[in-house]
């Protein structure tokens, strides 16, 4: 378990403003969890100071935070009048889009308690997943397009820690996630900062590999998944580092072992099924099929969570359609971790997947620029929300499928079937 806890927070601070955001003097940093609990949980205040003066060391002009408490979430689930959940702090949404505006660079703090809204109706929480992302579609669509330099980091707290560390008490299983984010993050490398950068460049590779092949569609096979998905012409592989329109290279997930590009929105057929659970709109969601045809979700099932499930097809009509591609190899310290995160932010680098909802104009070539009904056309899936779910594992295989029909592996039993 951690002995240093201050010193270990010191080196992630370094980590996150040097390597995630790659922030430059004069910016301004806002750190905000404004998608999922409208702030940065009080319990990382530590960090959080850790953070600020890092930041401050760095140059940047100012250092701002939005908090939020767990329980004042829940306490409005047990409490509010079953009519409101409408509401959103308008003075959120503003700030948010205010800053990306100004070239402020974002840093996201994640430690959810999964369990925290259980015993709550799925249905309001559906109605309150779907308020909050329309009240912050102007302000993601800005960090969709990486106008700036953003970063999502992972915190341990008592509930969330319980969670993935429920045969020990509440303190230790608290010590034990913050270690074994630490060393998720690298922090136990001699040099982090050197290792993040090796990993960067070996992310590149494959991303390079990729977008030389112009594969045309991927074939998915693994049990119960037999799944064929298309790629865009001009569809551009990216993973690792990426470089926001105001020039700053950044790490936008920390850690990150992916590689992504989009999907065609039209072109998704077969079945596939989870090999994860999936945390979302605060419940879990487990052992769901998907069947797609003509690139929509035409039927689903769940063993538990089917509601919820139900609520994110609703969002949109693009809720019910890909996103995203991504592969992530079984090999990676995430997977080799054995632990059930239930954070997307951690348990999508322990698997390849796949994300329901909008796609990233950075990944088809000059996306950043058109239109949304151009970007439509040439593939692209428009929604309010972008939800990673994970379908990889040991036992699957995947196919790229070149333009003149030519069938090469790209990943077998889970690991990659091409060198670089």
């Amino acid at each position: 378990m951690t002995d240093n806890l201050e010193a270990m927070f010191d080196k992630y601070a370094d980590l996150i403003v040097r390597i995630g955001l790659n922030l430059k003097p004069g910016q301004r940093l806002l750190m905000v969890d404004a998608s999922r609990n409208h702030g940065i949980p009080i319990q990382f205040a530590p960090l959080v100071r850790k953070i600020a003066l890092k930041a401050y060391q760095a140059g940047a002009e100012y250092v701002d935070v939005i908090w939020s408490d767990d329980q004042m979430k829940l306490l409005r689930f047990q409490n509010a009048p079953r009519d409101s959940f409408t509401i959103f702090p308008e003075w959120l949404a503003q700030a948010l889009v205010t800053a990306v505006k100004r070239g402020d660079a974002l840093l996201n703090i994640v430690g959810i308690n999964p369990d925290l809204l259980i015993s709550q109706d799925p249905e309001l929480i559906g109605n309150w997943h779907k308020t909050v992302l329309t009240h912050l579609e102007p302000a993601l669509e800005y960090t969709r397009r990486n106008a700036v330099n953003w970063c999502l980091v992972s915190g341990s707290v008592t509930g969330w820690a319980h969670k993935v560390f429920p045969e020990f008490p509440e303190a230790e299983s608290v010590s034990r996630l913050w270690d074994a984010i630490f060393k998720l993050v690298r922090l136990d490398q001699t040099d982090p900062i050197a290792s993040w950068q090796r990993h960067v460049v070996n992310l590149k590779e494959r991303c390079n590999y990729l977008n030389h092949k112009r594969y045309k569609a991927f074939k998915y096979i693994a049990p119960d998944t037999k799944l064929t998905v298309g790629l865009p012409p001009g569809h551009l592989w990216k993973g690792g580092q990426i470089r926001s329109e105001n020039g700053i290279d950044f790490i936008p997930n920390l850690p990150t072992e992916e590689i992504f590009t989009l999907a065609d929105k039209s072109c998704v057929d077969g079945q596939v099924r989870s090999t994860k659970p999936l945390f979302y709109s605060g419940q879990i969601v487990e052992d769901f099929c998907l069947e797609f045809s003509q690139g929509k979700v035409v039927n689903y099932s769940a063993r538990n969570g089917e509601t919820i499930l139900k609520k994110l097809f609703e969002v949109d009509e693009g809720a019910s359609r890909l996103g995203e591609v991504a592969l992530v190899p079984h090999s990676t310290p995430v997977a080799q971790s054995g632990l059930m995160f239930y954070n997307t932010l951690m348990d999508e680098n322990a698997a390849s997947h796949l994300a329901l909802g909008a796609a990233y104009k950075f990944t088809l070539k000059d996306g950043e620029g058109m239109s949304p009904d151009e970007f439509a056309a040439a593939g692209g899936n428009y929604s309010m929300t972008h939800v990673d779910f994970m379908i990889g594992s040991r036992e699957m295989d995947i196919d790229g499928v070149l333009e003149d029909g030519t069938v090469e592996p790209v990943m077998r039993n889970g690991e990659w079937a091409f060198q670089v």
